[in-house]
């Protein structure tokens, strides 16, 4: 009996070094992961909370505790009409963008799915732009946008549709419609600026394909006997998308509508080198007054004030997330 009690604990012994050197194992494993993330992002974000606590002019000048949040968050003052006015351009941006590349990516999806003639070549097609780098893209497309020179208003020449000035024109999409159509249009009813419906066109262009195969990799985990079981029992095409598609893809789609929205408000690169937040400023999102305020005014406490910017960007970001999961989370079905 003595040595069955000693062997079962010398067992219980090895499982537990086995189990604690598989543990080493991993953390070992993702260690340089971790590493990179603290160096390059923890460490980073813990020095800018300490900088947005600071008033800076050429050089450090003193700590100022929460003043550089009171001064953006003050109705008030300049810095606030700033930030609510890039707010806004976000959320256009947002809302141009995130909504039209999903659309599009879900009906490529589907057409994809359903077996095409040469789809391996499509889906190589359709990812290449994400691929591509941002700014060489946004390059290129800074000359197909060209108000005098621009293969797009070439193109529209030929329809009969005049030249626009794409990323040099501030006014308001709605505002021109209306203009076209011989109405007035109130400034406060202008909608976003061309130049941003011109930035969102590129970055519909450019993000599609990676939520395009996102969309395919869900639908092709859809068992195929659960379309034929319906069909049997004589449900039609509507019913199978309705009943079967779109529940069983809808965690695919929660998972695009989150990673989608947070890029869209983090975007940077192409509005920078399209537009640089011009003109007037109505390409101007969050990201580029944050960029402008902490480089370009450092002889009046820039680097505070846009270390502030961006701390108060993040809690929105984080508040719309939340908002998101509670919203759109208990709508997805894990079968």
């Amino acid at each position: 009996m003595a040595a069955e009690v000693w062997t079962a604990r010398a067992r219980a012994a090895a499982r537990d070094r086995r189990r604690r050197l598989e543990h080493l194992q991993a953390y070992l494993f993702i260690a340089p992961a971790l590493l990179l993330i603290g160096v390059f992002h923890v460490l980073p974000g813990l020095a800018a909370l300490a900088i947005s606590l600071t008033r800076w002019g050429v050089i450090y000048e003193r700590f100022a505790g929460l003043e550089n949040y009171a001064a953006i968050l003050d109705p008030s003052g300049a810095r606030f009409g700033e930030f609510v006015n890039a707010l806004g351009v976000t959320a256009w941006y947002v809302l141009m963008t995130v909504p039209v590349e999903m659309a599009i990516a879900l009906l490529l999806a589907f057409v994809l799915y359903q077996g095409t003639v040469g789809r391996g070549a499509y889906r190589v097609v359709y990812v290449m732009p994400y691929i591509t780098s941002v700014v060489a893209a946004a390059t290129i497309f800074e000359w197909i946008f060209d108000a005098n020179f621009g293969i797009l208003n070439e193109a529209l020449g030929v329809v009969g549709i005049g030249a626009q000035a794409w990323l040099r024109e501030p006014r308001g999409i709605f505002q021109m419609l209306g203009a076209a159509a011989g109405l007035g249009v109130p400034d406060a009813l202008a909608g976003p600026g061309l130049s941003l419906v011109a930035v969102s066109i590129f970055t519909v262009w450019h993000f599609v394909g990676f939520q395009t195969i996102v969309f395919l990799a869900g639908l092709t985990s859809i068992s195929r006997e659960l379309y034929e079981a319906a069909r049997i029992d004589g449900a039609n095409e509507r019913q199978i998308l309705r009943r079967i598609t779109i529940p069983l893809l809808s965690p695919a789609i929660f998972f695009v509508a989150i990673i989608a929205s947070v890029g869209a408000m983090r975007s940077f690169n192409q509005i920078y080198v399209l537009t640089n937040g011009g003109p007037l400023d109505t390409t101007r999102t969050v990201p580029l007054l944050i960029f402008h305020t902490f480089f370009e005014r450092t002889a009046v406490n820039g680097i505070g004030l846009g270390s502030a910017m961006s701390f108060i960007f993040v809690l929105i970001i984080v508040a719309f997330t939340v908002v998101q999961f509670r919203v759109l989370g208990r709508r997805v079905f894990y079968g």
